[in-house]
C-alpha cells in the first residue's frame, strides 16, 4: 500500500562551476555535508533523489558536458540509483520533464536543498507550490554567494523569511526525515 503523499528530494545545482568558481559559496562545506545527510537519510526511507544541473548554452562554461557543468565530486548523488536531470533556467520545472516524472511516481511533496538561494531555490519553490506540490525547505541546506548589494548570508535569511508559510515549511535540516 502506498502512502498517500509520498515525498523526492531534490538538490539543486550542486556543481563544480557554482560550488567551487572564483566565488565560493557561504558555507559550502557544511553546506555540502547537510545535503549529503538528507540524501543519506532519503536513501535509508526508501524517498528517491532527484538533483538538476544547472546547464548553459554551448560555449559556457557550464555547457552540457563540460568539467564545471559536472555535479561536485563530494556530492553523495549516484546517477544508477538517482534521477539527474538538466534545466536551463531558474525553475527546476521550466523546460524539463520533473512535474510529469514526479506526478508518475505519485510525488507530491518535496524537500529543496541546493543553491542558488536567490535564483533557482527561491523560483522552484515557488513554482512547486504553483504545481500543487508541498515543500519543505530546510533553511540550512541551501546557499548562495555574496553580491554587491547583500552578504550571502543577508539573502539566505531573507529567503528563509519570504518563502516560509506562503509558500514553504521551513526546517533545519536535522529534523527532516529524523
Amino acid at each position: 500500500m502506498h502512502d498517500a503523499k509520498r515525498t523526492a528530494l531534490l538538490i539543486i545545482d550542486m556543481q563544480v562551476g557554482l560550488y567551487d568558481g572564483p566565488e565560493k559559496p557561504f558555507d559550502r562545506e557544511r553546506v555540502l555535508d547537510t545535503i549529503n545527510q538528507l540524501i543519506h537519510r532519503a536513501r535509508r526511507a526508501g524517498i528517491p533523489v532527484y538533483a538538476a544541473r544547472h546547464t548553459g548554452p554551448t560555449g559556457s562554461p557550464i555547457e552540457a558536458g563540460s568539467p564545471l557543468w559536472q555535479l561536485w565530486p563530494a556530492l553523495d548523488v549516484d546517477e544508477a540509483q538517482d534521477t539527474v536531470f538538466n534545466k536551463t533556467h531558474p525553475s527546476c520545472f521550466l523546460g524539463t520533464h520533473l512535474a510529469q516524472q514526479l506526478a508518475a511516481a505519485q510525488i507530491n511533496d518535496l524537500v529543496l536543498v541546493g543553491m542558488k538561494t536567490q535564483y533557482c531555490i527561491d523560483t522552484t519553490c515557488r513554482v512547486a507550490v504553483e504545481l500543487g506540490f508541498s515543500v519543505v525547505l530546510p533553511e540550512d541546506g541551501h546557499t548562495c554567494m555574496d553580491t554587491p548589494v547583500l552578504s550571502a548570508e543577508t539573502i539566505i535569511e531573507h529567503h528563509n523569511a519570504t518563502l516560509s508559510g506562503a509558500f514553504v515549511k521551513c526546517v533545519k535540516a536535522a529534523e527532516v526525515w529524523a
